[in-house]
């Protein structure tokens, strides 16, 4: 008995969110999507591709990090060792003492918010804002 192959077409979803980088070998097999199981290769028919190739770039969304380090002095976080009774030591992360303010600003006349640490709001106290921004490189005035 002779069994004959027909060849069909297959296609992926993707959900919109993301997509999938796909890379094809010269002959039309998807190298990457064979069954290790049962030893079957799932490949594609090349005239039903548009003559571009068909990977394509990962789409995910930018989120903005909040860092924990104070911009001012550069404060950042310290890691300690909890030590037990019977001398574990675990890691442990001792963090900087942020603090959101709004600070009168003299050369801008109003009011800036700032995320700082308590040193730098007794050095801002002590040297004055204008000082302390110049010193560390931030522009008071997109702020």
């Amino acid at each position: 008995m002779a069994s004959s192959v027909q060849a069909s077409t297959l296609s992926f979803t993707k959900p919109q969110s993301y997509a999938i980088k796909l890379k094809s070998n010269l002959n039309g097999e998807l190298g990457f999507v064979t069954s290790q199981l049962s030893g079957l290769k799932i490949s594609f028919n090349q005239c039903l591709l548009p003559p571009t190739n068909i990977s394509s770039t990962i789409k995910l969304p930018i989120q903005p990090v909040a860092r924990r380090i104070c911009p001012f002095t550069g404060k950042k976080s310290n890691r300690k060792n909890l030590v037990s009774h019977s001398n574990h030591k675990t890691k442990k992360l001792q963090f900087v003492n942020l603090q959101y303010k709004k600070i009168w600003w003299e050369a801008g006349k109003r009011f800036v918010k700032l995320r700082l640490s308590t040193k730098a709001l007794k050095t801002i106290e002590k040297n004055g804002l204008d000082v302390v921004a110049k010193k560390a490189g931030i522009d008071l005035s997109t702020k």
